[in-house]
């Protein structure tokens, strides 16, 4: 029996595995694979027909199958019909199968199961395999079950025929190489005198060549069974993983046994899989290709291939998926290696780009492909030069990463590209010494000296490189976050600062004396200090060389009125004054000392500057303004409390807005340096008295900023706005959190005049057209570079206004006036104003509703001043207001209980604005806003069925009697606002199209879908809401009619007439006492009449659509009478899986019983055509007609 059930015979061993089958053990993976197999070729020498049954059910059972093959099974039925059988047995439950299934033991098992085949050819190859028995029926039954519907046959057949061509082209080479001996043995034999030949060594000679040939030719017969047979087929089935797996597989065949597999024959394989739609399968592709280009004896052979499949190689660099794409580059490094002639300059471009990729596996190894082609090719002329130097072989190199850089015209990138040669050329980057004597040494003679551009990209890349060394971690924007440095690396970093101190304490002088001048050099060269190791200039006494860089910056910033080299020599100094440091006492006294020398140069300036009777020159506002910048930049970094500079400020401005012709640079610096001021100020408040002096000063400072808002100078303003809403974030209620309460005095809240200041601010100088930007103070846009700083300035501005709303500083209506222009300016502002409603919605969903619908509201009145009281719904204008309410309502998501409460406070304000203005035609007339429910539709849908009843009960206190019978085009908006809310249908997902005139409308008839009793109801008494009651109770003053429920319209759907019918509950649950309505039962009456001859019209018209539907249904039948049951000879997906590879939802096909390989063969000849095989661009299609089968596109 335990046979029959596909069990071993008993094994005794010290793990007490005893009556398990072979998946069992492999599962386990306690055994070692030897044993196991060894067991099992004992079990086939003394039956091979039970021990053949044990791996049938081996491979049965590592597909998921719970099935077993009896014996019966094995000696009667064909691999058909046991497979069929099995496939009838086969748990479809679930899925997943052991090569699907996740945690480690099954990634043990897939393990185990790859080498247990492997294990198994291995001990075979010199006796059993060539039985024609034991491989010929694992053969059979791997090849039928890799044609299986079902998945998991089709996987673990593929993965284990895969495994055992590898297996078998291991024996085949092992084969090759003995041939190879023995013909060497043959032949030096043969050429032996035939007296001194041995007869027993000739005859050996040619019996083991004979045997051997045999041998050699009974793998190749089972490998090209395999071939055929199984990875022809599967290399394009539906299923990624299998494809990947023949993918893989076939790269080792190649990399392994050369002489056979390695030709244009096997390669098409990859070449064509390289333009698979899964970059799983595009990455086997790529990992198999690079195996072969490594070997460099193996060039010649791909010659043809690279010069076919080369383009599509050089695009994979772009792949989207980004592990595809640095394998991509990978394998073009390496047909760099093979042959320099082989990528042009074009290709090798493509692949320099990418060194500057925000995907650092990407950059790197652009990096390594760079450094390779530019880099690792030395002349004989170079193998004498020094080591380090400017005529070192360095000096060379780091010319060319110059010339590189420069050309590259990322200038601002250049830590990027440092990044990605820091794995393959730290060494040459780290080459300070030589950068050094390359900006201070004198060219030697015939040396082309560096330009001036060419000395100022070598500085940054020299700062770049001090960076990456001292800080290792990547740039910004460039990695996941700073990692857990290793001990070895933590060494080489704090060797690195070691050296970077000890050389540029010494070099920085120097560089800064030569380069004083210019902007761009001093600004790098003074970051570079910290990086330093402070102590060395104590420990390593290089005190003076302190001194000298001191002297230095203090010349730097008397030379330069530039904010950012300013603001690189207050950062400088920070780093400097460190208390920690002996050096503190020595840096502080020329700070200290510099400080001094700029405030008491600013106020005697400033006397001179505001004295009264005399017109300031040019020059004297050029040396306050000067001064102030210095001031400015090193209040930035450094506390100047003590020279108490808020009056001097305070009095520059407050003369400003007297006069009037104060420079717009002074105004700007003074308010910069001010807004310092109050922040030092506000971080040591400790006492009472520092607070009430602190309050004023703040509040006169804000006042001041406050009227800088109407200046006439567009720079002035911005400066204003800026300080003015940094300061309403700092001291807005906030600043009590965390313990902070007693701050309390300190809170500043914005009156309604600063608001709306703010805002006009915000509507004057950020939505505004591109042409029509005058920011800057020169007033020149015309590059692109210039447009872009612009725009970029505006983001900020209306970032600094939102962040107001954000956190409920300024009033949440404000940002009605911003969201209004969501559309417009979608381009420039459309993720800052998303953000802000999302985040206002947050705070609360109710307001931000009423926000909206206030834009709406406002972008209506302003089409109303400007095309007068007639409007045309179809005009741009009403149509962009509707796409903007439309987007709106996407905003508020698919769960409707969650927001029930705000869009129904949108509608009602909506409503109420409709009906606010009487018609400008007088009495009968529609509302002046009337049209304005067209828009408000847009939010029906979002609104739940109750409410929906509740929103029209409110609509129709503000309709006449009239209103509901007019039909005219103007009263269009009325009807298809009322049909959206109409709760009997399927109308929770409806958005009426606006435009609909009295020419007509198209007809489409929709299904509707039966109520299943598993959807959730509410209960109908709870269908008005407490916010319903506050409607009902607010408004009872309100002297309008109150309406029946009203005529059901058409509509642009098409309904059941049934549903057209009102539903008894609805009337009397919004019906209103007959004594409101002196006319009940006539307008009753009337309706009632109404209704019915609609409903008649509907019902005609359904007859007459369904009438055309079956003389169509009858004649398109009548054209595919002839057409019979399509045949599919060949299945690449199962019937389980078949949406996984299709675009489409479900397929059904009836597919008859697989015929033999054979006769497969016959039938469909394979067809081999990349760009109808696979391709991107084009998903999964199986177009079946007739008797002709086309192949699946993957």
């Amino acid at each position: 029996n335990n046979r029959a059930l596909g069990h071993h015979d008993p094994r005794e061993n010290p793990n007490g595995m005893e009556n398990m089958t072979l998946f069992e053990v492999v599962k386990m993976g306690k055994s070692a694979t030897q044993s196991v197999v060894d067991d099992w070729i004992e079990a086939y020498k003394h039956d091979r027909d039970i021990a053949l049954l044990d791996l049938i059910n081996f491979f049965i059972q590592c597909s998921g199958c719970k099935g077993a093959v009896s014996g019966e099974m094995f000696r009667h039925m064909q691999n058909s019909e046991i497979i069929r059988k099995m496939t009838e047995e086969f748990d479809e439950d679930s899925g997943d199968y052991p090569l699907t299934l996740s945690g480690p033991q099954w990634k043990k098992f897939r393990i185990s199961f790859c080498d247990f085949i492997a294990v198994l050819v291995r001990q075979c190859q010199y006796s059993i395999i060539y039985d024609e028995y034991m491989m010929d029926t694992v053969i059979s039954l791997l090849t039928g079950l890799s044609d299986s519907q079902v998945r998991a046959f089709r996987h673990t057949s593929t993965l284990a025929a895969m495994k055992l061509m590898t297996a078998l082209v291991n024996v085949a080479l092992n084969l090759s190489i003995n041939m190879d001996n023995t013909q060497r043995q043959y032949e030096a034999e043969r050429n032996k005198v035939i007296a001194k030949r041995a007869n027993e060594g000739w005859s050996s000679c040619c019996k083991s060549e004979k045997e051997l040939q045999e041998n050699q030719d009974e793998i190749e017969n089972m490998m090209n069974a395999i071939f055929k047979g199984v990875f022809v087929h599967r290399y394009r089935d539906a299923i990624a993983e299998i494809r990947a797996v023949c993918i893989e597989e076939i790269g080792v065949w190649m990399k392994l046994y050369s002489d056979a597999f390695l030709n244009d024959s096997y390669l098409k394989y990859v070449g064509w899989t390289m333009h698979d739609k899964q970059g799983e399968v595009r990455l086997k592709c790529l990992t198999a290709l690079q195996g072969l280009y490594y070997n460099r004896e193996l060039g010649t052979r791909l010659e043809l291939f690279t010069s076919r499949f080369k383009d599509r190689i050089v695009s994979m660099t772009l792949d989207k998926e980004y592990d595809v794409a640095v394998q991509a580059i990978k394998l073009l490094t390496l047909v760099l290696q093979s042959s320099d002639e082989v990528l042009t300059a074009e290709d090798c471009e493509s692949v320099y780009h990418l060194v500057y990729s925000a995907h650092r596996p990407i950059a790197v190894s652009a990096g390594e492909f760079l450094f390779k082609k530019l880099f690792s090719h030395r002349g004989p002329e170079e193998e004498g030069l020094p080591r380090r130097g400017r005529q070192s072989l360095n000096g060379s190199l780091i010319k060319t990463t110059v010339f590189f850089f420069l050309e590259s015209e990322l200038h601002e990138h250049g830590a990027y590209l440092v990044d990605s040669l820091w794995d393959c050329g730290s060494e040459l980057l780290k080459d300070w010494e030589t950068m050094i004597s390359l900006l201070l040494d004198e060219p030697m003679p015939g040396e082309e000296a560096l330009t001036d551009r060419q000395e100022t990209a070598l500085v940054e890349i020299m700062l770049c490189a001090i960076r990456q060394a001292c800080e290792c971690h990547p740039p910004v924007g460039r990695g996941t976050g700073k990692r857990v440095l290793t001990a070895k690396e933590k060494k080489t970093q704090l060797d690195d600062r070691t050296r970077v101190t000890e050389m540029f304490a010494v070099a920085l002088p120097l560089l800064l004396a030569k380069y004083c001048v210019d902007i761009d050099k001093v600004t790098n060269l003074l970051q570079i200090p910290k990086y330093f190791d402070l102590d060395i200039y104590t420990t390593g006494r290089l005190e003076k060389h302190l001194d000298a860089l001191l002297r230095q910056i203090w010349e730097v910033v008397d030379k330069h009125t530039d904010t950012e080299v300013l603001e690189a020599c207050s950062t400088t100094y920070h780093y400097l004054c460190n208390e920690e440091f002996t050096i503190y006492n020595r840096v502080d006294i020329t700070r200290s000392q510099l400080l001094d020398e700029l405030v008491d140069k600013f106020s005697r300036l400033l006397e001179d500057f505001l004295q009264e009777g005399e017109e300031p020159d040019d020059d004297d506002a050029y040396q306050v303004l000067s001064t102030l910048k210095k001031i400015t930049a090193f209040h930035n970094a450094h506390d100047l409390s003590k020279w108490d500079l808020f009056t001097s400020n305070y009095r520059l401005l407050n003369t400003g807005l007297q006069n009037g012709d104060m420079p717009e640079q002074i105004v700007v610096q003074a308010m910069q340096c001010t807004h310092y001021i109050i922040l030092w100020h506000l971080a040591k408040v400790s006492d009472s008295g520092d607070m009430v002096t602190l309050r004023k000063q703040m509040r006169a400072f804000c006042l001041m900023c406050q009227r800088y808002l109407n200046s006439i100078n567009t720079a002035v303003k911005e400066q204003a706005f800026t300080i003015l809403c940094d300061l309403l974030m700092i001291f807005s209620h906030q600043i009590m959190s965390s313990g902070r309460e007693q701050l309390e005095p300190l809170v500043y809240t914005p009156d309604s005049t600063l608001q709306a200041e703010l805002l006009n601010f915000i509507l004057d100088q950020v939505f505004i057209d591109q042409d029509d930007d005058n920011n800057s103070t020169d007033g020149q846009h015309d590059d692109e570079a210039g447009k872009i700083e612009a725009l970029h300035k505006r983001r900020n501005l209306l970032a600094a206004y939102c962040k107001l709303i954000i956190y409920n500083i300024v009033e949440i209506n404000t940002g009605a006036d911003i969201f209004k222009q969501y559309m417009r300016y979608y381009n420039d502002y459309g993720d800052i104003i998303k953000e802000t409603m999302s985040k206002t919605r947050q705070i609360d969903k109710t307001q931000c509703a009423k926000t909206l619908v206030l834009s709406l509201q406002k972008l209506f009145n302003e089409m109303l001043s400007e095309l007068g009281c007639n409007i045309d719904r179809s005009t741009s204008a009403f149509c962009g207001i509707k796409e903007l309410a439309r987007r709106f309502s996407l905003t508020f998501g698919l769960d409707q209980l969650k927001t029930r409460e705000a869009i129904a406070m949108l509608h009602k304000d909506g409503i109420e604005f409709a009906f606010k203005e009487p018609s400008p035609q007088g009495e009968g007339g529609p509302p002046l806003n009337l049209a304005f429910l067209d828009i408000l539709s847009e939010f029906s849908s979002k609104l739940i069925r109750q409410d929906k009843r509740t929103v029209h009960m409110y609509l129709e206190r503000f309709m006449t009697f009239q209103m509901a019978l007019q039909r005219e085009d103007c009263w269009l908006p009325l009807i298809s606002y009322r049909n959206s809310l109409q709760a009997g249908g399927d109308d929770d997902t409806m958005s009426v199209i606006s435009g609909i005139s009295s020419r007509g409308s198209t007809i489409r008839s929709k299904k509707p879908k039966p109520v299943t009793a598993a959807k959730r109801k509410l209960p109908e008494e709870n269908s008005c809401s407490s916010t319903d009651a506050v409607w009902m109770n607010c408004e009872q003053n309100v002297q309008t009619p109150v309406m029946m429920p009203s005529p059901h319209l058409t509509s642009t759907v098409l309904r059941d007439p049934k549903k057209m019918r009102p539903e008894n509950s609805y009337t009397s649950a919004y019906t209103m006492p007959s004594e409101q309505h002196p006319h009940h039962t006539q307008v009753t009456w009337m309706l009632t009449q109404r209704q019915q001859a609609e409903a008649r019209q509907q019902q005609e018209r359904v007859n007459m659509q369904y009438a055309k539907m079956r003389n169509h249904i009858r004649r398109s039948s009548g054209l595919m009478e002839d057409d019979e049951q399509p045949i599919v000879e060949d299945v690449m997906m199962s019937s389980e899986d078949i949406n996984e590879g299709m675009d489409f939802d479900t397929m059904d096909i009836d597919l008859p019983a697989s015929k033999n390989r054979r006769e497969r063969t016959e039938l469909k000849p394979d067809y081999f055509d990349p760009s109808s095989i696979m391709d991107d661009s084009v998903g999964n299609s199986l177009f079946v007609k007739r008797r002709y089968f086309f192949l699946f596109k993957i």
